[in-house]
């Protein structure tokens, strides 16, 4: 049998700690999935000002208290924590950075809670927890075989010790992976010194005389990895929505690949969820109708079997498809269905959304929030899902619905391609509804389509075992990873 592999895997959010969007889930799934096949996976991330530590059991370790992290000409201190991640299976140990400046003392995540925009020095705040992941291996003598980053906020990690800490990180080989390409980590170029590189390296990061995290981890990365083959396809090719940052990843694309996400088979199960009124046992019919009454007990809607609930949990911006959506709500909601709406996002598209509630009473209800509970009971309980994506890299919720046996109905891009495959009534195969193009007339017919099927329950029964019969574990995913980790480590 194959050496076990030491592997960090470095996130800025991760469950049980924080979650905005799927990395969390990736990132409390993933590394679980690496210690079932025997590796020494460890994960890393920030703790934010509104992580209980007390909740999450995260404590100190003695040697590493008050470590200077230097930012250009000062430095900050940074206390790392110690926790883990579990379930039933494995243990993840989980080391936590903690900053009364640049994480405690804010509430939100990446965004103002007030405002609803972007912290303005979020470039340094991840910059600070990028160089904490470095000092952290160097005070433990602790240099993983490989150091798995995610997106931009921990992009820096490749660049700085390929460069800066290339003698102490000269074993360990870097994977990034990419789940939004959208987001760079773009700052202004005179404030270069605070990433604490050598002005030689400068060049590798400017992008369009901006500093851009991302394209300093294509080059310096070992190996890039993206959430599905179909994104990676898509953002070779895409010059508006990766900033034309698409040139040069396609310069790499020899060391370049689309994994498709697997979902934790453990959590988001259920048979056995604990977040749910009833769990799936052996009549499916008396699971999702008791899910579904608490559903819209929940939030305030009048129950009937024979009316469909169609649910949707997003982030609420252009990417996730929401102005697709509220072009198209007017017509939707007179059809004789129900709607819960879960997610966060701008005020702009929050107060759109609540007209919309505020008009349709009792078809429509939302909840601004990110409720992992809520969640699990929305899948649960509605009868389909909605994804209208303008891009979406992987789509792990369409997993959960499938799952579930809540029915996705979707735009085919990313990785909505390679889970969700259109149900043919002559044929009986296939697991959901998908539409082609980013137009409302499409996604409403193809809604009406789906409620139309709603109503013959004998095929609809065949649709919904199709979905829940499907395999969404990490299973084949882990040994595609294995395979890079290996072969980089070759090298």
């Amino acid at each position: 049998m194959a050496k076990p592999l030491s592997i960090l895997f470095v996130s800025s959010e991760a469950l049980p700690y924080v979650k905005v969007g799927g990395v969390a889930d990736v990132s409390f799934s993933f590394p679980l999935a690496l210690r079932d096949i025997g590796h020494d996976a460890r994960i890393m991330v920030p703790k934010y000002g509104s992580v209980s530590e007390r909740r999450n059991r995260i404590h100190e370790i003695n040697r590493l208290r008050d470590i200077p992290i230097p930012l250009g000409k000062h430095s900050d201190p940074a206390t790392i924590k110690s926790s883990s991640i579990n379930n039933p299976r494995a243990k993840v140990q989980a080391y936590i950075t903690t900053s009364q400046k640049h994480f405690d003392s804010k509430k939100g995540i990446y965004t103002d809670a007030k405002t609803g925009k972007p912290y303005p020095d979020n470039h340094e705040r991840f910059i600070f927890f990028s160089r904490s992941v470095i000092e952290t291996c160097m005070i433990l003598g602790w240099f993983p075989d490989i150091i798995h980053c995610n997106d931009w906020q921990t992009a820096l990690i490749p660049t700085l010790a390929r460069t800066a800490f290339s003698k102490e990180f000269k074993k360990t080989k870097f994977v990034f992976t990419i789940h939004n390409f959208n987001q760079q980590g773009e700052f202004p170029d005179k404030q270069f010194e605070i990433t604490g590189l050598n002005s030689k390296v400068k060049s590798d990061l400017i992008h369009k005389k901006m500093i851009n995290l991302v394209k300093g981890a294509i080059i310096y990365s070992d190996f890039i990895t993206t959430v599905s083959a179909s994104y990676a396809q898509e953002i070779l090719k895409d010059k508006h929505h990766s900033n034309e940052l698409n040139a040069i990843l396609s310069k790499y694309s020899k060391k370049f690949r689309g994994i498709l996400n697997g979902i934790d088979t453990w959590g988001w199960n259920p048979k056995n969820d604990s977040f749910i009124t009833k769990k799936l046992g052996s009549s499916f019919h008396d699971y999702k109708q008791s899910n579904k009454k608490s559903l819209l007990n929940k939030f305030g809607l009048n129950y009937s079997e024979q009316i469909p609930v169609i649910g949707m949990i997003s982030r609420l911006d252009e990417q996730k498809g929401i102005p697709l959506l509220l072009s198209a709500l007017d017509k939707l909601l007179q059809e004789d269905i129900q709607m819960v709406i879960l997610g966060d996002g701008t005020l702009e598209m929050k107060n759109k959304l609540k007209d919309f509630a505020n008009k349709y009473p009792k078809k429509l209800k939302i909840k601004f929030a990110h409720d992992e509970i809520l969640a699990h009971l929305i899948e649960a309980g509605s009868d389909m899902y909605l994804m209208p994506s303008e891009s979406e890299p992987c789509g792990l919720n369409a997993m959960y619905s499938l799952a579930y046996g809540s029915v996705p109905i979707v735009r085919a891009t990313g990785g909505l391609n390679e889970i969700v495959k259109e149900f043919k009534q002559e044929t009986k195969k296939g697991n959901g509804f998908t539409f082609a193009n980013y137009k409302n007339t499409e996604m409403i017919n193809v809604v009406k389509k789906a409620i139309s099927l709603f109503s013959k329950k004998d095929i609809w029964e065949i649709l919904v075992q199709n979905g829940m019969s499907g395999d969404y574990s990490w299973t084949k995913s882990v040994k595609k990873y294995d395979e890079i980790y290996r072969n980089i480590l070759k090298d």
